[in-house]
């Protein structure tokens, strides 16, 4: 595999376990679906939206896996418990580890197989920016658990050692 894409993987799995370990230090499933004032998205919902979105532009549009997105549910859905959630980012992982070693090197120079926000984007560029919108989110979701449990427990985001640095 490319050492583009091997980092490409390697970064998304990496985020998607740092945002399952931040799921699991809420203290219930009730305060996933908390928000401060000021705040749109509960952490549950930046999850779902997280994987909804790597599970559709990954795996459906680069690896045929026919996932349909609902992308209204991701940002509507508050019934989830931190186990379906947990359940949901290790599906996600899967599908990363399975798509992404089997892209091909000449697609990173091509146009992504779907506009984006109206645009077209050239895979490679769009690959680097999922790891930062998820990495973006991930951040988002430690700091909104900090605000509403008052824990300031880490959950080891941004790890050199699990990028083998």
């Amino acid at each position: 595999m490319n050492l583009l894409l091997q980092n490409i993987r390697t970064l998304l799995v990496r985020e998607l376990h740092t945002m399952g370990r931040e799921i699991e230090l809420f203290p219930d499933d009730a305060s996933i679906w908390s928000i401060p004032p000021g705040i749109a998205n509960p952490a549950g919902g930046l999850s779902l939206h997280c994987c909804g979105n790597l599970k559709h532009y990954i795996g459906a549009k680069l690896g045929g896996t026919g996932y349909v997105r609902d992308r209204n549910a991701e940002f509507g859905d508050r019934v989830a418990t931190r186990a379906d959630l947990r359940t949901n980012i290790d599906e996600t992982i899967a599908v990363i580890e399975a798509v992404v070693p089997m892209l091909a090197l000449e697609m990173l120079d091509t146009p992504f197989p779907e506009q984006v926000g109206g645009e077209t984007l050239i895979t490679r560029t769009f690959l680097l920016h999922l790891c930062t919108h998820l990495a973006f989110h991930v951040g988002q979701m430690g700091y909104l658990r900090r605000i509403l449990t008052g824990d300031p427990t880490t959950s080891g985001a941004i790890s050199l050692k699990a990028i083998g640095l």
